[in-house]
């Protein structure tokens, strides 16, 4: 799966876990997707940019139907818990996690936000870790692994 497909994918499931809240011709509530990385801006600028044109692609308009609220460790996980405090207060939508390190540090902070991964090394770990919480369904992280483990894991 390519880099842009994996992008693409991510922001889809981002969408689709904002749920009716993240509607395009909805105007009354400006939707709040949070991402967080562990990286600096620079490092993953391209990937935030693809997400924005997905959004664009998809009828959204930043600052008027969708905000998009990023954050970055600048490569000190050490930051990410605070990080993820930070875009649960901020009480956005969804929260996009762009490692397996970010996914646990959103994880601990909300068990309310969905969480969409962006992509992780093993979705189904944190699915399966989530239902043994007795995590509600649409709190669940949702994501698509990096590498596929077997034909039409995706599907």
């Amino acid at each position: 799966m390519s880099l842009r497909t994996r992008v693409f994918t991510a922001l889809i499931l981002a969408v689709a876990a904002a749920g009716p809240s993240i509607n395009a011709q909805q105007v009354s509530k400006i939707a709040k997707i949070g991402y967080l990385a562990p990286s600096t801006p620079a490092s993953v600028a391209h990937l935030v940019e693809a997400f924005r044109q997905g959004l664009r692609e998809l009828g959204y308009v930043e600052g008027k139907t969708v905000v998009l609220e990023a954050r970055y460790a600048e490569a000190r996980v050490e930051r990410l818990p605070e990080l993820a405090r930070e875009l649960v207060g901020l009480k956005v939508d969804v929260i996009v996690a762009s490692t397996d390190a970010v996914i646990a540090a959103v994880k601990r902070e909300t068990r309310t936000i969905p969480i969409v991964m962006a992509p992780s090394s093993d979705p189904a770990q944190w699915e399966a870790a989530g239902a043994a919480e007795g995590s509600r369904p649409r709190a669940l992280p949702r994501g698509v692994p990096l590498e596929p483990r077997r034909p039409g894991q995706f599907v």
